[in-house]
């Protein structure tokens, strides 16, 4: 069942930021924390980066020459400084939603700015919003199984407990969400700045002992391996990747941080030292191939290799946290946008409302990552499975890069090309290199998004086609208000609010408690919630009053789409316009639709009845709207779909 309120706006927009609006917190406290926050996910990837691309590189073969190594570091630099520092840090971190990012950010940005094919910009949206949660699946994951494995080279013996030591490790982690992550996250950015420095300084003796592999740093080096290499340098290319994965993050969290902490960090900590240590993984194989088993965790002495393990496991169970708490915010953005139903949200925080636990996502999340982890054993058979999903996103970032830079920035639709047509080729060749692990692993990440694409797109085409439908049978409110004040019925005390997401015709819940009560409330109330396209609105704008009658008013209440709507402080806002308003002597009516499939719905019958069953997972309006359930009247009705 689905109550008869909010479908969103149709210039309605999404962003993929998690976070509230830039927060006033000092330089340094926001630098420390975009370090905790946005760069766990890519500051883990040296755990496994290097060991796959450059097995990848060997062939068939497996013999792991020092100008193959030379070349897979070379071209995992190149990849850091033109992905990460040029596409991210120096471009798209310009192109903000009133101060939010991500990909979801600038869908709306791209879609508010074309007159033409907003369409298309809304399916690229939904696309890498579907992708992210193939991310959010993997991550934990790849990065928790990547680190519990440096204790097998302790000792042999600990090898049958990597598994269940990782499944151990994600459950106290998804079973922690729901206390909030605030008190955990103040020890993110100093473990994470701890994490940097030691993978810094572990890489400087196998760099003064072979310092060759400082070569890597010439381009031509990564240019001449891909020529020499064929397909085989195509595949390398793929594990390459693996590198970059979490760029997006620190565009996501733009919001939350700012451009200046982001991008100084990375420019000035995060880059240097992951610079540092893929030229030290590079330098330990070259001297030893045999050391490929394992580079990361070889770099270290014996003495340290327990801290180490230890020290991997924090920070990648911080990488982790930041994916789930971004899964938790897209899908509330999902929700505001009518590409969801209605799912429980939790706030864990009374100061920020941007840290959210939504417990329906986090046991699909912990379902899925366990079934991964028991499916794939180790972080080499999961490695294939990465990396789709990130590159999928970033070649439809660079496609809506394109158009915000076209059209928002005003460039010319040729010099626009010029400065994206790089980063696409570059994107594109990445996603090509990941699709040929599909077999192996690479099925997985585009199967859960097309399981989510399908959601969302039958929620999204339902919503509109029961909008519609209901329209076509519901009367129109000026003239019922006309008829109203000819001949009023009994009027009791009070007032009566009626939630509808159509302001034109007269809601559901009023036709049926004049029918059934024939009475009506001193003062009436016809209430539509919106959700804006931008990422938060200024209370002073959140309510617009219009007197229909003496009787009747029409109040609109606007939320951005990383709000969560909050009706009762809503209409707070509006005694200041004018309306006494005391929810003790309020009354809200919702109508509660019950959906039967019907013979021609306009969409298929499997989809109906999929969007049947997506109705009845959604979360009570009541709730979602945090309306006092003592003051909630619900009217049940009966439409075919």
């Amino acid at each position: 069942m689905t109550s008869d309120v909010v479908a969103p706006a149709p210039e309605t927009t999404a962003a993929n930021g998690h976070g509230e609006a830039h927060s006033t917190a000092g330089f340094k406290a926001l630098l420390i924390g975009s370090i905790g926050v946005v760069y766990g996910d890519i500051g883990t990837s040296p755990l496994y980066a290097l060991r796959e691309a450059v097995v990848a590189a060997s062939g068939p073969s497996g013999v792991v020459e020092p100008q193959a190594v030379l070349g897979v570091v070379s071209l995992i630099l190149w990849a850091l400084i033109i992905v990460v520092t040029l596409k991210y840090v120096l471009i798209l971190l310009r192109a903000d939603n009133h101060g939010e990012g991500g990909t979801l950010a600038l869908m709306a940005l791209a879609q508010r700015a074309v007159s033409h094919g907003a369409g298309a910009i809304v399916l690229l949206g939904i696309v890498s919003g579907a992708l992210f949660y193939g991310d959010a699946v993997i991550t934990p994951a790849l990065s928790v199984l990547s680190a519990i494995e440096g204790i097998k080279l302790v000792t042999a013996a600990f090898d049958s407990y990597v598994v269940p030591l990782t499944v151990l490790i994600l459950f106290v982690l998804f079973a922690a969400q729901s206390r909030g992550t605030a008190r955990v996250a103040a020890f993110f950015g100093p473990v994470m700045c701890v994490w940097f420095g030691v993978i810094a300084i572990g890489s400087i003796v196998p760099i003064m002992q072979h310092p060759e592999v400082l070569f890597a740093l010439n381009p031509l080096l990564a240019i001449t391996f891909m020529l020499h290499h064929g397909i085989i340098g195509f595949v390398t290319l793929g594990a390459v990747f693996l590198a970059v994965t979490g760029a997006e993050a620190l565009y996501a969290d733009l919001g939350h941080f700012g451009k200046r902490p982001i991008q100084t960090a990375w420019l000035f900590i995060v880059l240097p030292s992951l610079a540092l240590n893929y030229l030290g993984q590079g330098a330990l194989v070259i001297a030893d191939p045999k050391a490929i088993e394992n580079p990361f965790f070889l770099m270290f002495p014996e003495w340290a290799l327990i801290p180490m393990v230890t020290l991997a496991t924090i920070a990648t169970v911080i990488a982790s946290q930041a994916v789930i708490t971004g899964a938790y915010s897209l899908t509330r953005q999902a929700i505001q946008l009518g590409l969801l139903p209605r799912f429980e949200i939790r706030h864990t925080s009374e100061a920020h409302s941007g840290q959210i636990y939504i417990p329906r996502i986090n046991m699909l999340l912990l379902v899925a990552v366990t079934l991964l982890v028991l499916m794939f054993r180790s972080s080499s058979a999961l490695a294939s499975a990465y990396g789709i999903s990130v590159t999928g996103t970033m070649v439809v970032t660079a496609m809506m890069g394109f158009v915000v830079i076209w059209r928002v920035w005003k460039w010319s639709p040729f010099a626009a090309a010029a400065l994206i047509a790089p980063f696409l080729f570059l994107d594109l060749t990445f996603l090509a290199a990941n699709l040929l692990k599909v077999l192996e692993g690479g099925w997985v990440p585009l199967a859960l998004g097309a399981v989510v694409m399908m959601l969302m797109y039958t929620w999204r085409r339902g919503s509109r086609l029961l909008f519609d439908k209901s329209r076509k049978l519901e009367f129109p409110l000026a003239d019922l208000v006309a008829m109203l004040e000819k001949r009023p019925p009994q009027r009791v005390s009070g007032t009566a609010v009626f939630l509808t997401s159509d302001p034109i015709s007269a809601p559901t819940a009023l036709m049926h408690s004049l029918k059934h009560y024939k009475v009506l409330h001193e003062k009436n109330v016809i209430l539509t919630i919106e959700t804006a396209p931008t990422p938060r609105i200024n209370p002073a704008e959140r309510v617009r009053l219009e007197q229909v009658s003496a009787t009747f008013t029409k109040v609109t209440l606007r939320f951005g789409f990383m709000e969560s709507p909050n009706v009762p402080k809503a209409l707070a806002i509006a005694r200041k316009l004018g309306w006494q308003f005391d929810i003790m002597s309020t009354s809200f009516f919702l109508s509660r639709r019950a959906l039967k499939p019907a013979a021609h719905s306009g969409m298929p019958r499997w989809q109906d009845h999929l969007f049947i069953a997506l109705s009845r997972t959604a979360n009570d309006a009541t709730d979602y709207f945090q309306i006092p359930s003592g003051r909630v009247v619900e009217v049940g009705t009966q439409v075919t779909i």
